[in-house]
Formats: structure tokens, C-alpha cells, sequence
């Protein structure tokens, strides 16, 4: 039987006794195999799976996946329109929780089961939702590597390694609202009612302006925010999202401390900062913060409630109140679902407020059957039903 003749590549055998293979790639580069083999077999059976992905358009470079990864990841963040604060945010998970493991290699020597093993590690030293954060992170920059075709694909595929799973929320009450709104002082009581009943985020609260404040409407307009780095630099810039450029009416009765915020502490320029530390200058977290924790532990709430959680009181009153989801979306100035989902928060009251309605609706319905039944029975049409009953 003549022997098949070789249509793809070539194979010769080494004066070592081992088998080298070769094949031209579709860039019409002359390219090894990265190793030797035992028998021709081997290496005929290594260039069949070459051949195969050529023919398929599966084919590869070898070579283009020897790219550092910290090199590549630095410049992808670089190329990336990202606001001030997620892009600190993704330099801060590189540098803390995904460099450290993966700085080193090359796009093509991180492997799944480096990924899983990094991520496995990297949870018995950090918090979830770091891990699930510089998981989210990887995985994308992993992916833009794949799409440029310097990996064949992503290795990051954990099966709900990049989801989050926050707790629910603490909620306060009216009560403890105001009680916070005392315990952090006149000049900072506003800042609460407008998180709470706004309810606006702290960074678009840092950028309201004196001349957006509308006393007649009792509302705000907000444009823009200035979240703070860690640098304690204000970025000014634009709101979250489109969705974020909104007007905020306010419940009446905050009419007198708008009023009272305006003559007594906000800035006097017709353009000026409507929230300014005892200095004058613009509110840090820092020093929010100590007055919040201060404030807090007044009141007794729980350690762990943030100054955002006022924000989620706000959606809970909102909708306790009748607001739809797409009231509490443009309130709120969120531009999806499944953001605003986040707020439908139902407390126990709540609960037992919508318990006590169905009990009311069905005990009148059935009232409304008795009353049927016994208005048939006295005109007759009732007795074979008593009977059949």
C-alpha cells in the first residue's frame, strides 16, 4: 500500500531520534511546533490539529499572545473614557489585587486554572466584593485581549465569579431621620433631608449650587457632580448618567431649611457652593465622615449605616408613597431598571400594611358572596344551592 503523501506541513526526524514538525501559517510564516515529539506519529497527529484550525479560521499566531499583561492592562485603562473615580478604581484593583498575581506573564500564560486559583486565594485575604470587582475587572480587560486576537480566548470563566451580593440595606425611620438631622448640626442638617428625601447621591449633593435651588418649587436642580478621590480632589463632572441631570422636588415642608441654609451658610456668590465647610471650603469626606459617625452614634443607629443608606430610606418612602418604578428612576436619576430595583426595598411594616389589604379586599368579597347568597335564599332561587352545599 503506497503511503498517503503529505498535503499540509512537513515532518523530519532529528539526529536525537526525536520528531520535529513545521507547517506554514496563513500569514506565510514557516512556523515549528514548540516542542519535539517522541514518534512521526505524534507529530502527524499535531499538525492535523494545525491544519484544522487554519481551515476553520481558528488558527492563531503563537506569538501574539506574548504580550506582558501589566503592560497591556496599564494601557487599556489609559485608552478608556472613564470617569475620574472608576478609573482610580480599576488602577487600585490592579494594583492591589490583580497585578500582584498576573503583572508578570504574558497575556498567554494566564490560564484558566491560574484564574481560578488566583480568585480562590484572593478570596481568603479580601472582601467579596473586591474579589468579584477585580474579577469583573479581568475578565473584561481579558476580553478586549481576545477580541484583538492576542488570545485565542478569555480564561476568565467562573460561572458567577463577577456578581456581586450585597445585603440588604439598613432603612431609618422618619423619626431617625430627623434625629440625625440634629445630632449633625445646623450647617450639615440639610445635606441629610436632601439625601433622605431627595434623595440625591453625596457627590451631586457636593456640586449643588445656590442658584439651582428653587424656593417656590421647593427643589433643586442638579447638573453636575464632583465625587472625591482618594487624594481628597474633587473631580467636577458630569452626573452619573444622563438620567442623573435632573430636577429634585422636595416634600414642602423642607422649604424653611432651604431658606435658612441659603442666609446662614451657603456660599453668598449667585453661582456659589449651596454645601461649604466652617472655612468656606468645599466638604471632605473625612470631615463629613467623623460628624456622620459622631451623629450616627447619637442616635444609636447601626455602625455599619452610611451616610447612602438615607438614600435608600428615601426610595423606601417613595414607594411606600405610591411612586412607580419610573417615579423613583427619574427621582433618583438612575437610567435603568435594575438600578432602581436596588430600592424597591419592603419592610416589615410594609408588609403587614399590604397583609392588611388583601385581608381587607378578601373579607369584602366574601362579605359581598354571603350577601348574594342570602338575598337568593329569601326570594327562593337559593334552595337547591343550600342544598347542594
Amino acid at each position: 500500500m503506497a503511503k498517503k503523501r503529505r498535503t499540509f506541513g512537513r515532518v523530519r526526524k532529528l539526529p536525537s531520534g526525536r520528531f520535529q514538525a513545521r507547517y506554514p501559517g496563513p500569514d506565510g510564516i514557516d512556523r515549528p511546533a514548540p516542542e519535539t515529539f517522541t514518534s512521526r506519529r505524534e507529530a502527524d497527529d499535531w499538525l492535523a490539529e494545525k491544519q484544522t484550525e487554519v481551515r476553520r479560521g481558528e488558527w492563531q499566531d503563537p506569538e501574539a499572545g506574548a504580550v506582558n499583561f501589566e503592560k497591556y492592562a496599564v494601557q487599556w485603562v489609559g485608552e478608556r473614557a472613564l470617569s475620574p473615580t472608576t478609573e482610580e478604581l480599576y488602577r487600585r484593583l490592579l494594583r492591589l489585587h490583580v497585578l500582584p498575581t498576573f503583572g508578570g506573564l504574558d497575556l498567554d500564560e494566564i490560564t484558566s486554572p491560574r484564574v481560578r486559583t488566583w480568585r480562590t486565594e484572593l478570596l481568603k485575604s479580601t472582601g467579596a466584593t473586591t474579589v468579584a470587582k477585580a474579577y469583573r475587572l479581568l475578565k473584561t480587560i481579558m476580553g478586549t485581549a481576545a477580541d484583538d486576537e492576542l488570545i485565542r480566548r478569555n480564561p476568565c470563566r467562573i460561572r458567577g465569579a463577577g456578581k456581586e451580593s450585597a445585603g440588604e440595606r439598613p432603612v431609618a425611620t422618619v423619626d431617625q431621620v430627623d434625629a440625625l438631622a440634629d445630632a449633625i448640626g445646623p450647617r450639615w442638617r440639610l445635606m441629610v433631608y436632601i439625601a433622605a428625601y431627595g434623595p440625591a447621591r453625596p457627590e451631586e449633593q457636593a456640586e449643588m449650587r445656590r442658584s439651582e435651588v428653587d424656593l417656590d418649587a421647593v427643589g433643586i436642580w442638579v447638573r453636575r457632580a464632583a465625587p472625591e478621590l482618594t487624594t481628597g480632589r474633587r473631580a467636577v463632572g458630569d452626573t452619573k448618567s444622563e438620567a442623573g441631570k435632573r430636577f429634585i422636588v422636595l416634600p414642602g415642608f423642607l422649604r424653611k431649611e432651604l431658606t435658612r441654609h441659603l442666609d446662614w451658610y451657603a456660599e453668598k456668590d449667585p453661582n456659589g457652593l449651596l454645601f461649604v465647610g466652617e472655612k468656606g471650603a468645599p466638604f471632605r469626606r473625612s470631615s463629613f465622615g467623623r460628624k456622620w459617625r459622631k451623629a450616627r452614634e447619637k442616635v444609636g443607629m447601626p455602625e455599619g449605616f452610611r451616610f447612602y443608606d438615607l438614600r435608600h430610606t428615601g426610595h423606601t418612602l417613595s414607594t411606600q408613597s405610591g411612586a412607580t418604578l419610573k417615579d423613583t428612576m427619574v427621582r433618583a436619576g438612575q437610567s435603568s431598571e435594575k438600578a432602581a430595583l436596588i430600592y424597591q426595598h419592603s419592610t416589615l411594616e410594609r408588609q403587614r400594611e399590604v397583609a392588611a389589604g388583601i385581608e381587607a379586599r378578601v373579607l369584602a368579597d366574601r362579605q359581598a358572596a354571603e350577601q348574594r347568597r342570602k338575598a337568593e335564599n329569601d326570594d327562593g332561587t337559593g334552595t337547591q344551592w343550600a342544598r347542594d352545599r
